[in-house]
């Protein structure tokens, strides 16, 4: 079962192993990405960064959402970590279960524009946001559990 999916760029960290891990009740962090499923020492590094206990998971996108709409795999509780609105787009229209998405941080790179202390996103960024809006699709920005939930529509 998905708990959370959330688009954050540095992937796992110490605000995902401590605050969200814990907060979630999750039992696996599930980073999907296609650059760190091919990269050995991506993979090692992040798994350092993973909380003791846990189980990390690392696929690309295509294999993340074959792993999710598996039923077999529908018993471990999982945080779902992406680092771009594509990625989050792209599991969201893959697999059905997956009706919220927590924005926690995405840094400004070229053509992105700040709309929140946390988070610059491109054009391209806000099409898929809108198609996502409009699917229905809840999506919020925090960059902690305890932080208030901000609709993202309302930074656009």
């Amino acid at each position: 079962m998905v708990k959370l999916l959330r688009i954050d760029d540095r992937l796992v960290h110490g605000q995902v192993a401590l605050t969200w891990t814990p907060a979630l009740g999750v039992d696996c962090l599930f980073v999907a990405n296609d650059r760190v499923a091919k990269d050995e020492f991506l993979r090692m590094t992040l798994g350092l960064a993973k909380p003791a206990g846990s189980k990390l998971l690392i696929k690309s996108i295509a294999d993340t959402v074959v792993y999710l709409n598996d039923g077999k795999n529908s018993g471990q509780q999982l945080l779902v970590l992406v680092d771009s609105v594509k990625d989050a787009h792209a599991l969201v229209m893959g697999v059905a279960e997956i009706r919220s998405v927590n924005f926690g941080g995405i840094r400004v790179k070229a053509g992105a524009k700040s709309v929140s202390k946390a988070l610059a996103l491109t054009e391209n960024d806000i099409v898929l946001i809108r198609e996502l809006l409009a699917k229905g699709i809840e999506l919020e920005a925090r960059q902690v559990p305890t932080d208030k939930r901000q609709p993202i529509e309302n930074l656009l």
